[in-house]
This record gives structure tokens, sequence and C-alpha cells, in this order.
């Protein structure tokens, strides 16, 4: 665990130390995010946060491969390398939208690209733990790995819309991700605690919180396409690494649950992106659109409608995420009455903290209705 810790820490730290650079090279690159129609800042501001993010990843995957308890991850498999090169083609093609603003073809040739390469290099759904365990054809594999890894990027890019929302996002759920991955990997093996989906995680986790206080309210910089679809990915990679490769029912705690698990959580941790990029596709198909034109009614939209300030719909993002992710992990560690409670208070709360500005904004009004007119 101190070793994925310090992985976490020095991710952040780098972050955090090349995003003022990254900030520049976007200013004299011209990569700036206009104010136009749909968007809720106010203010020009650099694109090309993602860089930063890569650059913090690569680091810490280059220190965690010449760390004696990780270096077999990457001696024995070309997974690793397929990952950082699959992560660094994402990017580069994000940094190209955040500059040109691509055509959404190419940006998805693009995306599907990246996902053939972790295939090709064994990033790749083979099993689900469906009835035990369910082997894939090969045809099925590589088009639920394109899939998996597709529908991760987007769902990313189309919930990074409010300062500081989507990294904190992926930060929160990817704790809880990380911290599944790592229990599945202790209980798989009493002297090998190496875990590629660990590994991958905390990194990610990493980049995240160094990058974060400069994305936070008023944010200095966007982590742009570069960054939302490098998590995705990294998040999609950490999903496969973990499916059908570690037997969940060997988990101390594991039941029926626990079988599904591997599928529930990543959906649990991306429940808002995945959400807000649903809701989108359908709401865009159903007027006639393509699912990538960009509008005004993703969730963060529809919160700031209800009356929530940015930074509120911010935090009920992260709730909603919090809630999700820890309810799923809980059902392995906690008996089932205090899950239900969990969820019973968690859902309530979050509910309340939701649509708590109609209550308000009702009774403003029927108390302003009440004042007789002079």
């Amino acid at each position: 665990m101190r070793t994925y810790l310090f992985l976490l820490l020095l991710a952040a730290a780098v972050a955090y130390l090349v995003t003022p650079a990254v900030r520049l090279l976007a200013r004299r690159a011209g990569a700036m995010t206009a104010v136009r129609d749909r968007d809720v800042h106010d203010a020009v501001t650099p694109r090309l946060g993602g860089l930063a993010m890569l650059v913090a990843v690569v680091c810490a995957m280059l220190v965690a491969s010449n760390v004696p308890f990780l270096e077999g991850l990457f001696r024995d498999s070309r997974q690793p390398w397929a990952i950082l090169a699959a992560a660094g083609l994402v990017c580069l093609l994000g940094a190209a939208d955040d500059k040109w603003d691509l055509d959404w073809v190419t940006k998805l040739a693009g995306q599907v690209l990246a996902a053939l390469l972790l295939a090709w290099q064994g990033v790749s759904l083979v099993t689900l733990p469906i009835n035990g365990v369910t082997v894939l054809s090969g045809r099925t594999a590589l088009i639920l790995t394109v899939l998996v890894v597709v529908v991760s990027m987007n769902a990313v890019n189309f919930v990074d819309g409010l300062d500081g929302l989507a990294a904190g996002v992926m930060a929160i759920g990817g704790s809880a991700f990380f911290v599944y991955a790592y229990t599945l990997t202790r209980s798989s093996s009493a002297t090998d605690y190496s875990s590629l989906a660990a590994l991958l995680t905390a990194v990610m986790i990493g980049a995240c919180l160094g990058f974060l206080p400069h994305n936070l309210t008023r944010a200095r910089i966007f982590m742009g396409d570069s960054g939302s679809m490098l998590l995705g990915l990294l998040l999609a990679a950490s999903t496969i690494a973990v499916t059908g490769q570690v037997d969940p029912g060997r988990l101390s705690g594991a039941d029926f649950f626990g079988q599904f698990l591997p599928i529930l959580l990543p959906i649990g941790v991306m429940v808002v992106p995945f959400l807000d990029f649903a809701l989108a596709v359908v709401r865009r198909i159903g007027s006639g659109k393509s699912p990538f034109h960009a509008d005004k009614a993703h969730l963060h939209h529809r919160l700031l409608s209800l009356g929530h300030s940015k930074r509120t719909a911010v935090l009920i993002m992260y709730t909603w995420t919090v809630v999700i992710s820890v309810g799923l992990l809980l059902p392995l560690v906690l008996p089932m009455r205090t899950v239900v409670i969990f969820w019973v208070i968690g859902l309530l709360f979050a509910v309340l903290l939701t649509f708590d500005p109609l209550r308000w904004r009702s009774g403003r009004h029927r108390k302003e209705s009440d004042v007789p007119s002079p």
C-alpha cells in the first residue's frame, strides 16, 4: 500500500508543478476555450491540462517500472507500455482538438485506434464474471473492449463542464476502484500485491489531485479533451485489467453480489459521467442530431437551472459519486443491514441536496406573493 501511495503522491506533485508550464504553453499555442452560449465559464481560459496529467502519469509509471515491488508488471507483460502508448495517443488527439476543434469523426476514429492498440497488446476483456466465468470469443472480446474504452473516454468528456468536476469525480471514483482492485489482489495472493489495475488507478488519482488546485472554482486552466479522454482511457484500462483476471469469488466475504462487482463498480464509479453520456446520446439522437452535437442540457446545466451555484453543483455530483461507489463496495466488508442503511441515508441526503433549491425558490415565491403590492 505504501508503494501505491508514494506513486499517487508523486503523480500529484508532478501534475501540480507541471500544470503552470502547460498553461503558458496553451496560451502561446492559442489553445484557449472561448466563451460560448453553452458554456458556464465567463472568461477565455487555457486548455491542454491533460498534457500535465499525462506527464504525471508517465513519470509515476516509469518510477514504478523500477520499483522491485512492481517491476514484474512491466517485465512480464507489454500491457503497461501499451496503456502508456494509448494514453499518449488519446492525449495528443485531445490536445489537437483543444487547439483546432476537430470534428467528431476524427476524434472517434482516434479513440477506436487507441482501443484497438490496447486490445492488440493484450489489454482486452477475455472473460466476464457472469454465471461463474463466461469466456468471450475473440470477436466479442474485441468489440466489448473497444466499446468500454470509447464510452469511458466520451463519458468523462461529456461531464467535464464545471470547474473541478471531472477531475474530482474521477479522483473520488478512482479511489473506490483502487480499494477494490487492491483488496482483490491481496485476497488472491499472500505474497505478491502488485496489481496493474491498482497502479493505474493510483497514478490517475494522483494526476487528478495534482491538477485540481489549478482547476477549482475560477479555474486557471481546463483539462480539455486531452485530459478527459486520458482519464477515461486509464479507468477503462483499469477495469479491463481487473475483469476476468482475478476471480472475485476468492475475495473474503464475496457472495453472489461480489461476482458482479467487477461490472457494477466501474459503472458506479462513473455513474455521473455515464448517466450524462447516456442522456446526451438519447436526447441528441431523438432530436435528429449527432450524438456528439454539443448542447446546453448536460447534468451540470440542469443543476444550475435548479438554482444551484457552480460550486454547489460540483459538490452535488461529488456526493452522488461517493454514495454510489462506496455503497457498491460496502457489501464486501459490512453486513447487508448496515449496507441498506447506508444506501437509504446516502440516497436521501443526495436527493435532498440536489432538489433543495426547488423548495427554497418556491418558498421564496410564496413569501413574495403574500406581500401586498403598493
